[in-house]
């Protein structure tokens, strides 16, 4: 390695310890909030558990179960990927890639897709687990890829701002588009959103866009978070969050920003609201959920971006992105408790706990099964009791 690259290698090293240094001193001024009693009214029950792989405290990673709504893949950092059946956790299939995934799976059909920290691609089998193609593209992948089967494409999000198109059958890239990328961003990417035949990326200069999935054109694009700010700390715009689409309506969160509501087709701003939030929105019928910086969870109107209620008991607790269960919004901390919400009035409903590792990726819900994926390589199953 020459001497110039050393030193940028050094020069890059220096700057994520200062910026993780200020994050850290910042999270050591505001202890977590202590959990409360409260009485539950709603029982939940741990339907099956199972073990995927080693432990990924402190990685950060977007390891996340996917479902094809009768089986539950997941994959761990060590390269093991799992297939389940969703209804009693029996292993279908293991493997063991020796890759180190990093976010997904994703699955459509028969296709099971993962990216690595090595800047891999990996395509496998959904019946046996077998390998169907990798590839290798520029840099690390944070988010889990998206399968759009219409088109034969897979998109992937990688850590240098680009949006890559996959051909489905043998991994070959189709077409990229990038973004510029700041000098400092938050770890984390926003994996990208099919709806039809477009394509939605988020990017760490604050952008939103849509793409055509055909060729990548754009279709719109926009500048929600503009940065701002004396130091690179606090010019920081990441949208790091996976947007979320609902009806003719995408929700997108931004850290040191706003939540915003965007039309689909054009990217026009219906309104936003000042909450800052590193993790991914959550939607029902009527209302939009987002967890902010700090632990406060909010329910908003998704029509004009009015509060409906706030809960602030869980402050500092390091929250997930919520998802909703039936009546109940749901959100993961850092000591592996899960606690579900009212969504009509945010009243604490019920607390479980998957284990006592952390759980950094939102849960996700199929059909009557809630599924959550700890740091410490476990994937819990949860139910409402009597179902």
């Amino acid at each position: 390695m020459s001497l110039s690259c050393r030193l940028l290698c050094l020069l890059f090293l220096a700057v994520g310890l200062n910026a993780c240094s200020l994050f850290d001193s910042e999270e050591e001024s505001a202890p977590p909030a202590d959990l409360v009693s409260f009485k539950a009214s709603m029982k939940v029950r741990k339907a099956w558990s199972a073990g995927i792989g080693d432990s990924t405290e402190y990685l950060r990673l977007a390891l996340v179960p996917a479902s094809d709504g009768s089986r539950v893949f997941a994959a761990a950092h060590d390269g093991r990927v799992s297939a389940f059946e969703i209804d009693n956790g029996k292993r279908l299939w293991s493997v063991k890639t020796k890759l180190p995934i990093s976010a997904g799976p994703a699955v459509r059909g028969d296709l099971l897709v993962m990216g690595t920290s090595n800047g891999e691609v990996l395509a496998l089998s959904t019946e046996d687990g077998s390998e169907r193609w990798q590839v290798s593209i520029s840099s690390e992948v944070l988010a889990p890829p998206a399968v759009a089967t219409a088109l034969g494409l897979v998109m992937v999000r990688s850590v240098d701002g680009k949006l890559i198109a996959l051909d489905a059958e043998d991994g070959q890239e189709a077409w990229f588009v990038q973004q510029s990328m700041p000098r400092l961003s938050v770890r984390g990417t926003g994996a990208p959103v099919i709806a039809g035949t477009t394509v939605l990326g988020s990017f760490d200069n604050g952008k939103v866009a849509a793409y055509a999935l055909s060729d990548g054109s754009t279709l719109w694009e926009e500048l929600i978070n503009p940065a701002s700010g004396r130091t690179e700390v606090e010019r920081l715009a990441d949208l790091n969050a996976t947007l979320q689409v609902a009806g003719e309506d995408l929700y997108i969160t931004g850290y040191q920003a706003t939540v915003s509501a965007m039309t689909l087709e054009t990217g026009q701003v219906l309104w936003a609201r000042d909450i800052s939030s590193g993790t991914p929105p959550a939607t029902d019928l009527t209302t939009l959920y987002v967890t902010d910086a700090s632990g406060e969870l909010h329910a908003v109107a998704r029509s004009s971006g009015r509060e409906i209620w706030r809960d602030a008991s869980l402050l500092n607790r390091d929250l997930t992105g919520p998802a909703t269960y039936r009546n109940s919004v749901v959100v993961g901390d850092f000591e592996g408790y899960l606690h579900w919400f009212d969504t009509i009035s945010g009243t604490l409903k019920a607390r479980v706990r998957a284990g006592s590792a952390r759980i950094t990726s939102a849960p996700i819900v199929v059909n009557d099964t809630l599924l959550v994926m700890t740091d410490g390589g476990k994937l819990y199953a949860f139910r409402e009791s009597g179902t």
